[in-house]
């Protein structure tokens, strides 16, 4: 009894520390949808339709995540941008820290698994993320 009480005491401390570990931030890898975004105010913004959608690459904490435009035959029209991001542990938790020519800012990895990404920027800001569904029209 001592075990399994000592076994479910570690389980939520480690679950309460909100970091990612290795295995679970492969996940990140791919192509995200964004489904809403939540205001430190509680007001929230749905999105019904999206002309892009976030494609994350990353490997040994360090990668890029870049804008791109599903086509309608399946493929994905990029532009010539991307954000550099590596991926930190803190004591709050795990960051992505993003990086272009013009700015640098970090996000929370509050969510993460194969099919939901959540972010929490640091203004408060909450953005809910689904893996995004390719489609294709090609005959």
């Amino acid at each position: 009894m001592k075990r399994f009480l000592f076994l479910a005491i570690a389980i939520v401390v480690s679950a309460c520390s909100g970091k990612i570990d290795e295995a679970e931030l492969t996940h990140l890898n791919g192509y995200w949808e964004i489904e809403k975004a939540e205001m430190p105010d509680g007001e929230t913004k749905e999105y019904a339709v999206n002309s892009t959608v976030d494609y994350f690459e990353i490997k040994d904490n360090k990668g890029f995540r870049k804008k791109v435009m599903p086509q309608l035959d399946g493929s994905y029209r990029t532009g010539s941008s991307d954000e550099k991001i590596n991926v930190s542990d803190e004591d709050t938790g795990t960051y992505i820290n993003y990086k272009t020519d013009y700015a640098t800012w970090k996000e929370r990895i509050v969510e993460l698994d194969e099919d939901e990404l959540v972010l929490k920027n640091d203004h408060g800001m909450v953005y809910h993320y689904k893996r995004f569904k390719p489609f294709s029209i090609k005959e």
